[in-house]
């Protein structure tokens, strides 16, 4: 494109335009902080120099002035909550919620925020009180959120479960697998005081609300086997394959021993051998092993290790069958093969515990509630090795 002369005028246009604007918003800034209240500046000035005591009533006297910097008083109150100064944040919320001036919107977010601010101090009574005030507000759904923690928290496992009835019913969205949680735990406080019929009806309410519920099936299964309905917990514990076949080697030694009450233990073995098969695993293996030995002799016990550490190779089955050989042998070279036994078991002691999926916690039994994190059904039923978790 060739130049032209007039392009010259459109230079100088375009800068006087733009200093005009500048001009503009510097006199609109000046404006605005002018007309803001002298105790504004002297609540910066107390918070730059730590005196947050003093700010937050200089702050207060700002929304007093001016109740468009309600925002200011929002902002400072979660800047305390997150510092973990909760009773500098209570009080800038409270303020807000005893405003009689304030819109009805601000009062349900400044509501919400002290709530918050209660959890956080672990004033669980006031907390769950003003949750429940938020019924009907933009904030009902992170409120029962809240509930649900508190009630987790206090074991209020009643409470805990109309909470999740409530959130299925405003979200829409199925919590039953909380809530068949919340029922087994009542069932075990239950069979703690010898409440069995109690107990029965709570893992089946959990199973109503979630089918899948295993940890109802294995309890159910527990409860027959130990009033000596033997044959009842079998057929229990065998819908777990259906519900969810990870949790299989969970009832393996369970099984076992109620098919050896009812004089069928062949029958038990052929099962945990197809499972076996269907759902490799470690601990299913481990009691196919023992059960092994003990009925048909210490070969066919390392002929089962053998072939299934050859389909699925891992330190922990080389354990095992270290073991299996060392039961074969005899001598100077039985002493060679136990050192060689002692160094693996050494080395595969951390691969044998479950993990948390959630927060990463390790333990040597196996969780439904993780006591680090207090993730529900965060821990697999296989050993970190299965799952590929290192050392």
């Amino acid at each position: 494109m060739d130049f032209e002369p007039w392009m010259l005028l459109v230079f100088p246009l375009f800068f006087g335009m733009g200093w005009l604007a500048a001009r503009i918003d510097i006199k609109e800034l000046l404006s605005e902080s002018s007309a803001l209240p002298q105790s504004y500046f002297q609540g910066l000035n107390f918070l730059l120099n730590e005196q947050q005591d003093q700010a937050i009533e200089a702050f207060i006297e700002v929304v007093k002035v001016d109740p468009q910097t309600v925002e200011l008083h929002f902002a400072l109150g979660s800047l305390f909550r997150r510092r973990g100064e909760v009773d500098r944040a209570i009080r800038m919320h409270l303020n807000l919620v005893e405003r009689a001036d304030l819109d009805e919107e601000k009062k349900q977010q400044a509501l919400f925020e002290l709530a918050q601010d209660y959890l956080k101090a672990g004033i669980l009574d006031r907390a769950e009180a003003a949750f429940h005030e938020l019924h009907g507000t933009p904030y009902e759904k992170e409120a029962l959120d809240f509930l649900l923690e508190i009630f987790q928290k206090e074991k209020d496992w009643l409470k805990a479960i109309d909470i999740c009835q409530r959130l299925t019913a405003l979200t829409g969205k199925s919590h039953g697998k909380e809530a068949a949680f919340f029922y087994c735990e009542l069932a075990s406080g239950e069979l703690a005081h010898k409440q069995t019929d109690a107990a029965i009806v709570h893992l089946e309410q959990a199973l109503a609300i979630h089918p899948q519920a295993v940890r109802a099936s294995i309890m159910l299964g527990d409860i027959e086997l130990a009033a000596g309905r033997a044959q009842r917990a079998i057929e229990i514990w065998k819908r777990i394959e259906q519900q969810d076949a990870q949790y299989l080697p969970l009832v393996a030694e369970r099984l076992l021993q109620a098919c050896r009450q009812t004089g069928d233990e062949t029958v038990g073995v052929a099962l945990l051998q197809d499972w076996l098969q269907k759902y490799p695993s470690l601990d299913l293996m481990n009691v196919l092993f023992d059960a092994l030995l003990q009925r048909d002799g210490a070969d066919a016990a390392y002929t089962l290790v053998l072939n299934e550490l050859k389909r699925n190779p891992t330190l922990l089955g080389l354990d095992k069958l270290l073991e299996a050989q060392l039961m074969k042998m005899s001598g100077e070279r039985r002493a060679d093969v136990e050192l060689v036994k002692t160094l693996i078991h050494n080395r595969t002691r951390g691969l044998a515990m479950y993990r948390c999926s959630h927060c990463g916690f390790k333990a040597r039994q196996f969780y439904w509630h993780c006591p680090a994190c207090h993730s529900w059904e965060s821990y697999s039923p296989k050993r970190s090795e299965e799952n590929g978790v290192a050392i």
